[in-house]
């Protein structure tokens, strides 16, 4: 039997699932997911291997009108993985407009490559409310193959992965078998943070900071990690912080533990806070962030 492998590469709008739906494919929580929009900045791959097949998911930044620099970054990130996908996941869902962000919809009609269009959250819809969806995306995208689904609930994920197996390309397996995904250690524990901050505070505080790992060192019974916070203002840091430091302290212990849950080892977290007013908007800040090449 041939061995297929590809890059399967997931977008859409912010919010609809995409980080949700990526993290149930590949059985392993890889990408933020929070109620808030925006949550994922980075292209993040998560990599699900058999003894015939292995697929590259990529999940992506949501698509978005840039207000400023690393807005611009992470829709870059998004036009890359339309340009080098070889198939694409083009995730919507029961709650957004149909026909929002119609440019992207044009641009999945004139695609060469396959494009598997999942409508997620089927689970807060009526049955005729998604049949009305899949007869109006088959208009837009009548080449696509169109799947309802949840990815919260589990729901038909397993057609999802069928329809993508039987779409990859012959190929040999790009990464190792028992690598589940592209990014390191160091990685996943500023994720980790950042997904704290989201939920520990409201408003634009999150959309304002960047966590930077400063040190990561693994010791014999426990990792030894130092974060940064970066935040724009002087008040921020102050919210960050919180009364005598509490607001820190709880948003330290939160990832310390959930590190130690992926990590599966003890962890010993520092975190800081500091001001840097224009790391959005810095190209030199962005490249060290990780935001552009």
């Amino acid at each position: 039997m041939a061995h297929r492998a590809g890059f399967v590469n997931i977008i859409g709008n912010p919010n609809v699932g995409k980080s949700t739906l990526m993290n149930a494919l590949v059985g392993e929580k890889l990408s933020i997911v929070t109620a808030k929009a925006q949550t994922t900045r980075h292209r993040i791959m998560g990599i699900v291997s058999g003894e015939d097949y292995q697929i590259v998911y990529s999940d992506t930044p949501g698509i978005l009108k840039p207000n400023y620099r690393l807005q611009q970054n992470m829709l870059n990130f998004v036009d890359t993985a339309i340009g080098d996908a070889d198939i694409i996941l083009y995730v919507t869902d029961t709650v957004e407009k149909a026909d929002k962000n119609e440019a992207y919809v044009r641009k999945l009609s004139q695609l060469e490559c396959p494009v598997v269009l999942v409508i997620n959250k089927i689970d807060i819809s009526s049955q005729e409310d998604v049949v009305k969806l899949m007869e109006w995306w088959k208009e837009q995208l009548p080449k696509a193959r169109i799947i309802p689904a949840s990815a919260r609930e589990n729901f038909n994920l397993e057609s999802i992965l069928q329809t993508v197996k039987e779409l990859l390309p012959e190929a040999p397996a790009w990464f190792d078998k028992d690598q589940f995904t592209d990014k390191n250690l160091r990685f996943f524990a500023s994720e980790i943070i950042r997904e704290k901050i989201f939920l520990n505070y409201g408003e634009e505080i999150p959309y304002s900071c960047q966590v930077e790992i400063e040190s990561f060192h693994e010791g014999e019974d426990r990792y030894e990690i130092s974060a940064v916070i970066y935040v724009m203002r002087e008040s921020q840091k102050g919210i960050i912080i919180g009364k005598k430091g509490a607001a820190l302290k709880k948003v330290g212990t939160e990832a310390r533990l959930d590190m130690e849950d992926f990590f599966q080892k003890k962890v010993f977290l520092s975190t800081f806070v500091k001001v840097d007013p224009d790391w959005r908007e810095n190209r030199k800040e962005l490249r060290r962030f990780g935001y552009e090449f």
